[in-house]
């Protein structure tokens, strides 16, 4: 568990950015981060459009640095104002954006949801389980994965 540690803690400057409407759900997915040690910064967004906004350093996050990008978007599907669909779409339109690791995290079991997902270029799909132990499993998982092992390209690479 050591070697982990170290790991993780290496990894902190990369920040996860979790787009996400339900408070409850952000709430484990922080509480996962905790428990699998993974103490990266995490930005919430609470809709579609504040998840651009901030990608796309407009509306309150203009003064934020483009060059800054999130390792990787956990991106929900089912949103207030923009859908998830959509803003995966909107980043993978953008130079700036379109190799940026995108999971879709999302309760939809609909199969029209992944394909589509998978279609407008989501790296993974990921439904969320309904039982908080293996919720906090999964979104460990995925940030150890996404986190740690996976490698991508350099920003505006």
């Amino acid at each position: 568990m050591t070697n982990q540690q170290s790991v993780v803690s290496n990894s902190q400057s990369k920040v996860v950015l979790l787009v996400e409407d339900n408070p409850d759900d952000v709430e484990l997915t922080l509480r996962a981060f905790r428990k699998y040690n993974i103490m990266n910064e995490v930005v919430v967004a609470s809709d579609g459009a504040e998840a651009l906004d901030y990608l796309f350093c407009t509306g309150r996050y203009a003064s934020r640095d483009t060059n800054n990008l999130p390792e990787i978007v956990l991106l929900d599907l089912k949103l207030p104002k923009v859908d998830g669909l959509e803003v995966l779409q909107r980043l993978r339109a953008d130079e700036r954006t379109k190799h940026l690791p995108v999971v879709i995290l999302t309760s939809s079991n609909e199969e029209r949801d992944l394909i589509k997902g998978y279609k407008l270029g989501a790296n993974s799909y990921v439904q969320k389980p309904v039982e908080f132990t293996q919720f906090s499993e999964a979104v460990g998982r995925l940030g150890i994965y996404w986190l740690l092992l996976n490698k991508s390209p350099k920003k505006g690479g």
